[in-house]
């Protein structure tokens, strides 16, 4: 492979599924240089590539694969691929990432990143095979869960091809659908599953034998596997790996911030049944990482309940809190059980948890009935869980509007469900309350695609430093979105640093190994900073009056004090809220109603964004 970028494989590949045609493209070396790949790369092809007011479930939407620098090299954890488009859940920026083994993949095909536009006549299946791509019909495989047709076509394929599938969910258009990948990997949030759908896109599948280019590859590699032997002798590496994300669990409810019975409190009684423990004691079967780990959170494990027994990766934490304390139900298996048919139907586990708890939360409070549900609902019961699970996926009945997550859903069932309608921005909130915790709270508030943790997982600073004080919080939030971001854009898994200690310098330490470019740690964050004032700016274009009216919680977090457990009392009312945003936006160089500044926006080089939104900016 010829590139003139060590670190990147040199090409996009375009692909219009409405005409069955594809071309490769030479990497743009600015597009390298200025967002250094995966969730760069997508940030700025959406803005390039998304026509304004495009439908997300139109054709003119597109989908986005990217790969980053440090995808596929030895060095722990590289195998990130990052996928946007136009979110069908938030109408803004929307993107997810996946782990397993695509990203490799994808760049030892000989590519950085795959642009996807258009709508196939009927159902498709892309196979990108080095240099070689194809059309393959996709109808055998239409209507089969995201599991089972990973399965049927790596038996069709090769079991050499890397495949990301979607399931009934996805093909029904569920807002909240994901892509699956490697029996048990999704790319859960924004809705990228529902995209994949309205394009009747079944699956991708990939092969790659291509080398991939490294500036100093002896340099490279001798830091590396130094990389590797620290992780290996981090204090938390013994601790972290039994239980992977599962074991967070305790510690959430300890601290007041396990969301139970759709986050009305904040302690769920059972945990000890549901947690890591209970996991590794009652259900594994092994454990199973991704490309490159040598931390492995994934827990394959075996359940059996009364409704059968099924095989599933997990459950992960973030399942553990939505589909476990935030429906009440208290066994692993359960919990388990709900994930595999999460999973197969291609449903984000947290969405479809949030989404579940909101239904069965409105039954209790007779705003749905047993005539409009088709059955009776209950906390704790598996069955009314997959129940509902299964009528999203096909838009059967009442899941036909709880298909279009919590936001639509309330407003259409109304009698004050919005206040209890757990997201911001149209994104469900993920697996932590945070009414005593202003840093975590502000996270979400701000998260560019949504309520998502992901970007700044902040709970730890507000536990460390004071869960009561604003003092220092929102500082602390900026600083986060743009270091935990940057693993996105490099390709990575943030694990290693996040969970046992692994030090941030050694990933500045191996770049200009790899890429030949000499970035410091803070020229990286400065990378990390443009892309996250991009995607606020991509949202401010697709959404009318985009900005702080869309930066709330729901009503729930600032007018209720959770009734119970180690955070009984406490909330964060309205006026601290506006405290904690007034501050962040004037740290972001943002104006008062949430939007990026012409003076900032040019201060980061992207003065296509001020001549876009023009009479919009302060």
């Amino acid at each position: 492979m010829t590139t003139s970028m060590p670190g990147y494989a040199g090409r996009l590949l375009y692909v219009d599924l409405t005409s069955r045609q594809w071309e490769t493209r030479p990497l743009p070396g600015d597009l390298a240089r200025e967002y250094l790949g995966g969730r760069g790369f997508v940030a700025r092809l959406l803005w390039d590539e998304v026509p304004t007011g495009a439908d997300p479930l139109g054709p003119e939407n597109r989908v986005v694969l990217a790969t980053g620098p440090l995808t596929g090299l030895f060095l722990p954890c590289g195998g990130k691929l990052h996928l946007g488009a136009k979110s069908p859940a938030t109408g803004g920026y929307g993107d997810a990432n996946i782990g397993g083994h695509l990203a490799p993949e994808l760049k030892g095909a000989g590519y950085d990143g795959v642009v996807i536009q258009g709508r196939s006549p009927q159902p498709c299946l892309l196979v990108i095979e080095d240099d070689a791509v194809r059309f393959m019909d996709a109808t055998p495989w239409w209507g089969q869960g995201a599991i089972e047709s990973e399965a049927r076509l790596k038996a069709e394929l090769g079991e050499a091809f890397q495949i990301m599938t979607i399931g009934p969910a996805g093909e029904n258009l569920v807002k909240y659908a994901c892509i699956s990948h490697d029996f048990g990997r999704q790319a859960g949030r924004t809705g990228v599953g529902a995209v994949f759908g309205s394009k009747r896109l079944k699956a991708v599948a990939i092969r790659g034998s291509k080398d991939i280019p490294v500036f100093d590859a002896r340099a490279a590699q001798a830091e590396g596997r130094r990389m590797y032997e620290v992780c290996f002798g981090k204090p938390g590496f013994e601790e972290w790996t039994p239980y992977g994300t599962a074991g967070v669990t305790d510690w959430v409810n300890e601290v007041g911030a396990f969301p139970t019975r759709n986050f009305q409190t904040t302690y769920f009684p059972q945990h000890t049944e549901i947690n890591g423990r209970k996991l590794k004691e009652r259900i594994l079967v092994t454990d199973k990482g991704c490309f490159g780990c040598p931390i492995p959170c994934g827990k394959y494990s075996k359940v059996k309940v009364p409704r059968g027994m099924a095989y599933v990766e997990g459950p992960e934490y973030e399942t553990i809190a939505l589909m476990g304390g935030n429906c009440a139900v208290a066994t692993i298996e359960e919990v388990g059980y709900a994930n595999y048919i999460a999973d197969e139907l291609g449903l984000d586990t947290i969405s479809g948890g949030n989404v579940v708890a909101f239904a069965i939360e409105c039954y209790e409070k007779g705003l749905l009935t047993e005539a409009q549900v088709g059955r009776k609902l209950a906390w704790g019961c598996l069955d009314s869980l997959v129940f509902l699970l299964e009528k999203i996926a096909r838009r059967e009945g009442i899941g036909d509007l709880l298909a279009e997550g919590v936001k639509v859903a309330a407003a259409v069932i109304k009698g004050g469900s919005d206040k209890f309608a757990i997201h911001v921005k149209g994104l469900e909130w993920s697996g932590y309350d945070a009414r005593y915790a202003p840093a975590m709270m502000l996270s979400y508030m701000t998260a560019d695609v949504g309520a998502h943790h992901n970007r700044s997982w902040a709970i730890t600073y507000d536990v460390a430093m004071g869960r009561k004080s604003l003092e220092g919080k929102a500082e602390k939030v900026v600083e986060l979105q743009h270091i935990r971001p940057l693993f996105d854009v490099l390709g990575l898994c943030r694990f290693p640093w996040v969970e046992i200690g692994f030090e941030l310098e050694n990933y500045a330490a191996i770049f200009p190994l790899v890429t030949g470019w000499n970035y410091s740690w803070q020229d990286l964050l400065r990378v990390s900073e443009r892309i996250w004032n991009l995607t606020r700016a991509f949202s401010a274009r697709e959404i009318d009056h985009y900005g702080r009216a869309f930066d709330y919680p729901p009503p729930r977090f600032y007018e209720e004090p959770v009734p119970d457990g180690p955070a009984q009392g406490q909330l964060i009312p309205k006026p601290q809220l506006d405290e904690l945003l007034d501050r962040y936006y004037r740290i972001r160089g943002w104006d008062e109603g949430g939007l990026p500044t012409r003076e900032k926006l040019q201060e980061l080089g992207l003065q296509f964004v001020v001549d876009t939104l023009g009479p919009k900016l302060s």
